[in-house]
């Protein structure tokens, strides 16, 4: 019998160590279920999930040339408990940075060109003064939101 990877193999728990099972497969042959592949959940004890002489099914996940063969009995039941669903992209992409608070992200200002002044130069002046505002206004936002995720040690920066 060979052993191939990606196979489903049926075999029976010869041993128990703290960092996996041992699986007999037959004909002499042993592998290896480490306790991180015993389940989809976290398994903190490998004796709550398995004894010796337990029937298990398993999927051959690597054959070293030394003959040490890497088996799992989660992708075994992956594969026949659930086929693997499509999920469809979301196409608005706004939402993405704020979606752990839940809030929408505030709407870009439009600048609008003003009609033509009898000064000139007053138009200049206040359209430089409300985007030098706005732009104070936008990093002043941006540095609050960021400031405490850099992490690292020490305290807040300036």
């Amino acid at each position: 019998m060979s052993i191939e990877v990606g196979a489903k193999l049926p075999g029976k728990v010869s041993g128990i160590t703290n960092f996996g099972a041992f699986i007999d497969l037959g004909e002499g042959k042993t592998g290896l279920v480490h306790i991180s592949e015993v389940s989809n959940g976290f398994v903190k004890d490998i004796h709550d999930v398995l004894t010796v002489g337990d029937e298990v099914t398993v999927k051959v996940t690597s054959v070293g040339d030394d003959g040490k063969v890497g088996l799992s009995i989660r992708k075994a039941q992956e594969q026949a408990a659930e086929p693997k669903r499509e999920y469809q992209r979301r196409e608005n992409n706004d939402y993405q940075g704020n979606r752990d608070r839940g809030t929408r992200p505030a709407p870009k200002k439009q600048f609008t060109r003003a009609q033509p002044m009898n000064n000139s130069k007053q138009d200049f002046d206040s359209l430089m003064s409300s985007f030098l505002k706005d732009s104070d206004d936008r990093l002043t936002s941006l540095k609050r939101n960021t400031e405490g995720k850099r992490g690292g040690r020490g305290g807040r920066r300036n």
